[in-house]
């Protein structure tokens, strides 16, 4: 039987019903399984594009997924120790954290920075709760030494790895349809706090839940045969092709420690890990529901 005429309004209708039709197998194969979004870098401070992450987010919650929030706050703790005249100081990547540093750090990344993410979901229509040092803590850790081959241990004050996982209190509130917002600060056995790098505390949450993903947004749009060109992003790649990119210099620079991460991530138990751009409208819910995807998707091996 033909169709009958569409208008141009009945045609939109129709490619909005297709799109949600594509995405309905993948709303099934994920529904309750945990999936940690790690939030940090530039994006932290765009309005705009947090706006959408977090619209993204409430919707994977509404649709029977369960994401975990796991938040630095670099350009935030920036600006307040540019305030407080504080000179920042790095090591390989690492913010060297004295305790007026850890001072700030706490003020901003446990405390404004995370509550202001807890708001904003609420705002926007969908259930969280922040775990900080003022609510519930559920990251635990001890004091990183910075190793370097051939030299001494270095000291970056108090910057810690974590080394716990507060389990139970998190999959309470993805039971209970809320949205853990966590961030990236541990606390050790006789109370002293650390500040965490964001990448690999999100690591310890995705391994810890047995996470089906994490999602590393950032502001770039994933790996790229040619560092340079937005439009060369590899959508999918195996551990083993990443580590071939790596050692013949197609992947270079700041993209290397990302995409290493992301590699001990999967030798941790975590199934995928994706690289996304949150600038670009509604990434998270594009990479995650539609085939061809907007990010760089890297898992362990590629089914048979």
């Amino acid at each position: 039987m033909n169709q009958p005429p569409a208008n141009e309004a009945a045609l939109r209708a129709i490619a909005k019903a297709d799109t949600l039709i594509e995405a309905m197998g993948w709303i099934r194969r994920f529904r309750g399984k945990t999936t940690v979004i790690k939030l940090g870098g530039s994006l932290m401070d765009d309005t705009q594009s947090m706006h959408h992450i977090l619209l993204d987010v409430i919707f994977m919650e509404s649709v029977g997924m369960r994401p975990v929030i796991v938040h630095g706050g670099g350009p935030s703790i920036n600006k307040a120790m540019e305030e407080a005249k504080i000179e920042p100081v790095w090591v390989k990547g690492r913010r060297v954290t004295d305790a007026k540093t850890l001072e700030i750090v706490e003020k901003v990344l446990a405390g404004e920075v995370n509550e202001s993410l807890t708001a904003e979901i609420e705002r926007l229509g969908g259930r969280a709760m922040n775990f900080n040092f003022k609510t519930t803590q559920v990251l635990f850790g001890e004091k990183l030494m910075l190793e370097e081959p051939g030299q001494a241990p270095i000291d970056l004050g108090f910057v810690g790895n974590v080394t716990r996982v507060d389990r139970q209190t998190i999959e309470s509130m993805t039971y209970t349809e809320q949205i853990p917002v966590i961030p990236s600060m541990a606390i050790d056995e006789n109370g002293q706090k650390y500040n965490v790098n964001a990448d690999t505390a999100a690591m310890a949450v995705a391994e810890s839940l047995g996470a089906e993903k994490l999602i590393y947004v950032s502001d770039v749009n994933g790996v790229r045969r040619d560092k340079d060109d937005p439009n060369s992003v590899i959508h999918s790649l195996t551990a083993d092709e990443a580590e071939e990119l790596i050692q013949s210099g197609v992947i270079v620079g700041g993209m290397i420690p990302k995409v290493e991460a992301c590699l001990a991530t999967l030798r941790r138990g975590v199934k995928k890990v994706h690289i996304v751009d949150g600038r670009l409208r509604h990434s998270l819910l594009l990479e995650i529901f539609t085939t061809a995807g907007v990010g760089t998707e890297i898992v362990a091996r590629r089914d048979r």
